[in-house]
């Protein structure tokens, strides 16, 4: 391997692990609600489901990042993948021998969510220093992240509703699986064991405990990202209630089923690649609340109407693309705000955290949905869901820590690879 490849080697494993990683957990979001749907008919038990594989992530999350921080980014993303390749390779394999119950399929969803978070966070730790390698700037770098993750949907999802049209929930959950094995043999081969953020005196680790309540204890501290955390908590239970449960009834129901519900995930998971592509070329010129405020608002309620409004599927697709379009930017802009403000060596801790809070609701909202749609229906809480989620994702408007949003001044350069993290 040449040198420029080398140095470009690391963020390119982190890169591909990433996409093949999520393209896998697409397969699953969209196989595991149609599967559910099939065998039981009832939108309560796909709610509970959903909820069984949002919740372990939220736990994972709290509580991984400090394991994530002490064992090594790059090990801590090959063994969740491992694992979760065991976990998810488990249902069709009980299924095909000696038959899966329903609490047997509970118990495999959370354990395969509860190393979801930890897997993902040790590849955004490991970002800057892969991006410094590379001769890339940060803010790039996150565009690309992001940009995998939404490059995911678009490809994993249609590729999903036509595989599960065409065989069977079950043989895509055995594709989900490789894709782990394959996820951890990319980051395991590209990524050198030797790839860390450097510690500082006074940094180093003083128990499990300790550890975790120093990334507490950062958030807290933090007006910002406590506020940003609070309304991610709440528009993604929002999102859940659409993606675990409206989307899977209303593509079922009304839209022909499978490929439909895949079209339209990888119609917003395009429409939002592309968006994250286009935030790390202008987004550093763009004023930061007025993005932020704008692209939310084009992402998150217009799907709940237009599924509520049943217009025929291209129209669908559309509105689901431009929403997709204006999701790209988001992530990447949460995560240039994290990277400013959260030390390098309690990247793993400080994102665990963060990513349990934002997570944390998202059962809730799955099993809600469900509940909601057998109680009041669908058009009804589509519509409800939907003007709810406007008015959260205006508050920003109202200021508070909302005003210190822009961009903070660049640190001294002994000091920058000490400060720059992403999500």
């Amino acid at each position: 391997m040449t040198r420029p490849a080398r140095r470009q080697a690391p963020l390119t494993g982190l890169l591909l692990g990433h996409a093949v990683s999520l393209t896998g957990n697409v397969l699953t979001l969209i196989a595991l609600p149609l599967y559910v749907l099939a065998e039981t008919g009832s939108p309560t038990a796909t709610g509970l489901t959903a909820a069984f594989a949002t919740a372990p992530v939220v736990l994972g999350g709290a509580l991984g990042g400090v394991v994530v921080d002490r064992i090594g980014y790059r090990r801590a993303s090959v063994l969740a993948d491992l694992i979760s390749c065991g976990t998810v390779a488990a249902v069709p394999l009980l299924d095909a021998t000696v038959g899966l119950p329903f609490w047997a399929l509970l118990g495999l969803v959370f354990t395969s969510g509860l190393l979801d978070t930890p897997g993902q966070t040790a590849r955004i730790a490991l970002l800057p220093e892969a991006a410094a390698a590379a001769g890339v700037p940060v803010e790039r770098a996150i565009g690309w992240f992001e940009a995998t993750e939404r490059g995911a949907r678009l490809v994993g999802a249609p590729v999903a509703g036509l595989l599960v049209a065409a065989f069977g929930a079950l043989p895509v959950l055995a594709v989900d699986a490789a894709s782990f094995a394959l996820s951890a043999l990319v980051v395991a081969a590209l990524v050198p064991r030797a790839m860390r953020p450097a510690r500082t005196a006074g940094e180093e680790s003083h128990g499990y405990w300790h550890d975790l309540a120093a990334g507490l204890r950062f958030l807290v501290r933090e007006p910002l990202l406590r506020a940003m955390v609070l309304l991610v908590l709440v528009t993604n239970l929002f999102d859940a209630t659409k993606s675990s449960v409206l989307l899977p009834v209303v593509a079922e129901r009304e839209l022909g089923g499978a490929a439909a519900f895949g079209l339209l995930v990888g119609a917003m998971g395009g429409g939002a690649m592309v968006g994250s592509l286009l935030f790390s070329a202008v987004g550093h010129r763009l004023p930061r609340r007025a993005t932020f405020v704008t692209t939310f608002a084009v992402a998150g309620a217009p799907p709940f109407w237009a599924l509520a409004a049943a217009p025929p599927l291209p129209v669908l697709l559309a509105v689901f693309a431009v929403s997709g379009l204006a999701a790209g930017a988001i992530n990447p802009l949460i995560g240039t705000v994290e990277l400013e403000r959260v030390p390098a060596t309690m990247r793993a801790r400080v994102y665990g955290v963060i990513g349990a809070a934002c997570w944390a609701a998202m059962p809730l909202g799955a099993l809600g949905a469900g509940l909601a749609v057998d109680r009041f229906g669908t058009s009804t809480t589509l519509l409800t869901v939907g003007g709810c989620y406007l008015l959260v994702v205006l508050t920003p408007l109202a200021g508070g820590p909302w005003r210190t949003m822009s961009r903070l001044p660049a640190p001294p350069p002994q000091e920058a690879k000490l400060t720059a993290t992403t999500t």
